[in-house]
């Protein structure tokens, strides 16, 4: 069973920059597909980023040009580096993962991921 642990968030001026991190333990880290979503205060959760196994990665718009997701297999650890950052990107972000290989259609859905993490909350203020 693998469990994922998020830290690094916080709270950040518009303009700055946060890392997020996501460890993970209890399975074969090079073989899962990892991605990371956010749920703003009365919202859904909604796809930010995603990064495969073989390390190709994908954003959504709102992510594109500012947000990165490195992983670094040797420590079981996904990250989310987050520049130039808005209020609009203030959210609960969540670290998840998951064995299945998705088109794009599908990796920005949140049922696709088996596992989970407890959330890191990200405040920017203006």
């Amino acid at each position: 069973q693998v469990q994922l642990v998020e830290s690094g968030g916080g709270l950040m001026q518009a303009g700055g920059s946060l890392r997020l991190s996501c460890a993970a333990s209890g399975g074969t880290f090079s073989m899962l597909n990892m991605g990371w979503f956010r749920q703003a205060p009365g919202k859904e959760r909604e796809f930010v980023a995603h990064i495969k196994y073989n390390y190709n990665t994908y954003y959504e718009d709102s992510a594109k040009g500012r947000f990165t997701i490195p992983r670094d297999n040797a420590k079981n650890t996904v990250y989310l580096q987050m520049n130039s950052l808005k209020p609009e990107d203030t959210a609960v972000y969540y670290c998840a993962a998951t064995l299945k290989r998705l088109l794009w259609e599908r990796l920005r859905a949140s049922s696709e991921y088996d596992y989970w993490g407890q959330g890191a909350q990200v405040t920017v203020s203006s």
